[in-house]
This record gives C-alpha cells, structure tokens and sequence, in this order.
C-alpha cells in the first residue's frame, strides 16, 4: 500500500522545476549583506547641512500670492445667479439649510404718556 500523502499531486498544483536556480539564487544575492561591509559607518556618505534640510522642509507663506491671485480678477458674477447655484448644490436635510433670518423686534414701548396715566389716575382714583 502506497502511504498516505506520498501519491502524486495534481498537475497545477506540481512546482515547476525548469528553473529553480536562478530564482533561488536570486533570491541568496538580495537576502545575503556582504560580510566586510558595515552598514553603520559614516564612510563614503555625504554629509547634510541641517540648516540646508531645514530651510528646504520649512513651510512657505503663500498668502500674498494667494491674494494677489484672488484680487486679480475683478468678474463678479450676479448675486442672483450665485443664490441660485447655492440653493441647487444644497442639500434637502435640515442640518443643510441655511438659518432662518428671525424677524427684527421693535423695542417695546409704551403707548400711554406720564399725561395719560395721571389723567387716568384722576379719574379711576379721584386723585387731582
């Protein structure tokens, strides 16, 4: 009886033999570091000027040229045509729409003058 595990596998599943060697020693070549090199030593490296590295990694201000950009051009679309575009590109949720503008309230006043409270305190009191 052959033992168990040691039958043929199927065609697709057989490694293909036709060139192991190249792969395998490609693969010796990358994995394998060169005994007399030391990775670790500064030797043949050029070295870099912090303040060169610091002023190239520094973030620019663009905000004047922004601005002179922006400011450039001077078309101004109408104000109606822009609410319209607004109003198509928001959405119907409630958390999308503008808030409402709540009517101004006039300060409240009173109608009657000091005369017309102390003609009504004549007549309801009797007071003169």
């Amino acid at each position: 009886l052959p033992a168990s595990g040691r039958g043929k596998a199927p065609p697709e599943l057989q490694r293909r033999r036709d060139r192991p060697r190249a792969e395998g020693a490609a693969r010796r070549r990358k994995g394998a570091p060169e005994p007399g090199r030391n990775r670790a030593t500064v030797k043949g490296r050029v070295v870099k000027s912090a303040i060169e590295e610091y002023h190239k990694k520094k973030a620019e201000n663009h905000l004047r040229e922004n601005l002179q950009y922006m400011l450039k051009g001077r078309v101004v679309a109408n104000r109606a045509v822009t609410e319209k575009v607004l109003a198509q590109n928001r959405g119907r949720k409630a958390k999308d729409q503008p808030p409402k503008k709540a009517a101004k309230k006039k300060p409240e006043g009173t109608v009657f003058t000091e005369e017309d409270f102390r003609k009504f305190e004549r007549e309801y009191f009797g007071i003169p």
